[in-house]
């Protein structure tokens, strides 16, 4: 049977990522209060479909086709995963079925998919044209990608406390609903600002008019709705998730980088010492050269180096011998914080009465991290938007019964 945690941790994934899907909409009227777009109508069509089944498993790993983008590049010396291939060989239980692994890579939509057993890999699988150079969105494992530089800020005394107020760093946002809010409660999806994490285009509100103006049209930058959005709770009372969140924490690392932007930061403090194989990229919300790095949902990287990401998570900050973040800010971002949302740490998805926990985006992207069975596991999937609730449930039913493959 599924385990009960399992069901729990994919029943919260699937509340939290429900309110996201968006079917194809049509170009809303132009408001005359912002200037004209600059992307070609078709392409933003194009951006506008990019979720739907019918093209989503090209457009998940074609990002750098749709959008503006900005590039984060790799040097020095590649990490080195030992290798120690195997045949995935056991079978995982969904619904009072069971199943084998290959029957999951069709079932929940898999692009591509790694599993790390103690440190070297022991299956890795790419699929629908993707290939080991392939860069896959992230969409919101972006959010944990974030989550890392923070930390990396804190400890390098950028920021100086994670219970400052944000408005110390960004006076831009005073005034404003995340005036008082401090970093701890962004962090943990607590700001208490009016933001729904809504995408219905049909009646947007102020995350579909965000979405449609940053991403779609590019005349806004994504993170400018914070200088004005109001307050709907006091900071740090009740956990909501809103991508907004991430993007202040992207304007706050721009901020405190010293002149620097989000891309040439993730190149310093992550991906040089992390050993990635392959050069990464944001997409990027408003105008070129006037916006920022999606820093909620926009990074794109080959699957071996999110495999790296996870394996950094795993050895407590360290890659490859390269302390990365600390031991202690790996260990306080992935435990759960309580309340409305019991699963979630610092932008990391934390699986209850247990040590596992993993970075999670729309539509089936994973990196899972179980430090109990020393297992990482990354799926890159292209879950249609009305087939998320299966592909979710289903996969934390494989990842349990693969981290305890080996493991006895």
């Amino acid at each position: 049977m599924q385990s009960k945690n399992a069901r729990r941790v994919a029943a919260l994934a699937l509340w939290l990522l429900a309110p996201l899907v968006a079917h194809t909409y049509p170009a809303p009227p132009p408001d005359p209060s912002l200037p004209q777009s600059e992307v070609p109508v078709a392409v933003q069509q194009l951006r506008r479909a990019m979720l739907e089944a019918e093209a989503n498993a090209l457009t998940f790993h074609s990002m750098e086709q749709l959008f503006t983008t900005r590039t984060v590049a790799r040097s020095g010396p590649v990490w080195s995963i030992p290798r120690a291939d195997r045949a995935l060989e056991f079978s995982y239980e969904y619904q009072g079925r069971r199943y084998t692994p290959e029957q999951f890579l069709d079932r929940t939509y898999t692009n591509a998919l790694l599993v790390i057993k103690d440190g070297r890999i022991v299956h890795e699988n790419y699929r629908n044209n993707t290939r080991e150079n392939t860069r896959f969105i992230a969409w919101s494992m972006t959010k944990s990608i974030t989550s890392i530089l923070i930390g990396c800020a804190l400890q390098e005394g950028r920021i100086r406390s994670l219970d400052d107020p944000v408005t110390n760093y960004l006076p831009e946002l005073k005034g404003g609903g995340y005036d008082g809010v401090s970093i701890r409660h962004i962090l943990q999806m607590r700001s208490g600002v009016d933001y729904e994490e809504r995408y219905d285009f049909a009646n947007p509100g102020t995350a579909a008019r965000n979405h449609e103006l940053s991403l779609v049209q590019n005349v806004t930058r994504f993170a400018d709705a914070a200088r004005t959005i109001p307050r709907a709770h006091r900071p740090g009372e009740t956990w909501q998730y809103k991508t907004l969140d991430t993007g202040v924490l992207g304007w706050l690392l721009e901020r405190v980088s010293g002149g620097s932007s989000v891309a040439a930061y993730t190149a310093q403090r992550l991906w040089e010492p992390l050993g990635a194989e392959a050069d990464v990229f944001y997409i990027m919300d408003g105008p070129p050269g006037v916006g920022r790095e999606f820093s909620g949902a926009g990074l794109n990287a080959t699957l071996r180096d999110f495999a790296r990401i996870g394996l950094m998570m795993l050895d407590g900050g360290v890659a490859n011998g390269r302390r990365i973040v600390s031991a202690e800010w790996v260990r306080e971002s992935t435990r759960p914080t309580g309340g409305p949302g019991p699963g979630y740490g610092y932008q990391w998805w934390v699986y209850p009465n247990g040590r596992a926990y993993q970075a999670l985006g729309l539509q089936g992207q994973h990196i899972y991290v179980d430090p109990d069975t020393r297992t990482v596991i990354v799926k890159l999937s292209y879950a249609p938007p009305d087939g998320m609730e299966a592909e979710e449930a289903e996969s934390a039913a494989f990842f349990a019964a693969a981290s305890a493959w080996m493991s006895r």
